[in-house]
């Protein structure tokens, strides 16, 4: 598929957005400005932008624990991203929702989980609702290798197979759950070749290519909104930090017990300077122009930090608030 050059300018003003915001937000957790376990998506912006700039706007969109870096891609405003991360009562959540638990209905994404394989049923749910209305919208669901050996995938992919749903299933294999290898934890080479078992087609894609991934997803969504049914795409991708950090440090071991040859494989395939440079070879975008995104999304970052600390904490009586729906008649 052939891009505008303006469309590639805004994949890379989304991914390093992404980046910008996530390695800001690690700085004020090692500081302890922000609390409980933060888990970066550093790495995986291609497949992250790719898959979420094949949507429109109205499209759903469900995420994971790895929760930022989704809603960013999908065009959230940083802002009350960030004020969500301390708390505040101007965040996307009123402060409630937290680093893992991010929703932002004005751009389709219904929300963020911190439950490995929760998202699955919730995004299968939201396309059957679009269904049963009748009306095109299509429904995108991120989750992890790990996620894939949970019930909740095989039973999401069999509900949407049979019903025929306007659903996108796509696994960002970063080849760790945790700190356990998916060599580990998976019998199947792809993950993407369980798809046979319902029946629906399955695809891998180079996750570190931002431009293959909006191609898969493109003919996923057209295939989900000219009712077709599903398709599960597995994007191959790496995570550059550990799985967490928690307390201003890195919660697990996975980044010390990984091979040196195989970070520095995937540290050399980096999708910000991979597309950086398709953009200025292929697409003729100057080098200045590229600099002005990047600067940008900085100063974005940087203005949502002070947003955030500027705003107040909600009252304590507001942990009662949306917790109940009173319905009349």
């Amino acid at each position: 598929m052939t891009i505008e050059n303006s469309v590639g300018e805004e994949m890379y003003r989304r991914m390093v957005r992404i980046r910008a915001f996530e390695e800001l937000a690690e700085e004020m957790h090692a500081k302890g400005l922000i609390v409980g376990s933060l888990h970066s998506s550093i790495g995986q912006e291609g497949e992250i932008v790719g898959a979420c700039m094949a949507l429109r706007t109205d499209d759903y969109m469900m995420g994971n624990h790895r929760s930022h870096g989704h809603p960013i891609a999908k065009g959230a405003k940083l802002n009350p991203l960030m004020a969500e991360l301390f708390g505040r009562k101007t965040g996307i959540c009123q402060g409630k929702g937290g680093s893992m638990h991010l929703a932002d209905f004005s751009v389709g994404s219904i929300g963020e989980t911190s439950i490995v394989g929760s998202g699955l049923p919730v995004a299968t749910g939201a396309a059957l609702a679009c269904k049963l209305q009748g009306i095109d919208r299509v429904s995108l669901c991120f989750f992890g290798d790990g996620a894939s050996n949970e019930g909740t995938f095989h039973e999401s992919l069999n509900l949407a197979a049979v019903w025929k749903l306007p659903v996108i299933f796509i696994c960002e294999n970063n080849l760790y759950a945790c700190s356990t290898s998916v060599e580990a934890s998976t019998a199947v080479t792809n993950i993407a070749d369980r798809a046979a078992g319902y029946a629906i087609p399955g695809v891998v894609v180079d996750g570190q290519d931002v431009l293959a991934v909006h191609d898969a997803v493109s003919a996923a969504v057209y295939r989900a909104r000219s009712g077709q049914g599903p398709t599960l795409i597995e994007a191959k991708t790496y995570r550059y930090r550990d799985h967490a950090v928690n307390m201003g440090k890195m919660s697990d071991i996975d980044i010390g017990s990984r091979s040196v040859e195989e970070v520095e494989h995937w540290q050399l395939r980096d999708p910000i300077p991979l597309f950086r440079k398709v953009l200025v070879d292929d697409f003729g975008v100057s080098s200045a122009t590229l600099d002005t995104i990047e600067s940008e999304a900085r100063e974005d970052a940087a203005e949502s930090l002070r947003f955030a600390q500027e705003s107040a904490f909600p009252e304590p009586a507001e942990a009662f608030e949306d917790v109940f729906v009173s319905a009349k008649g």
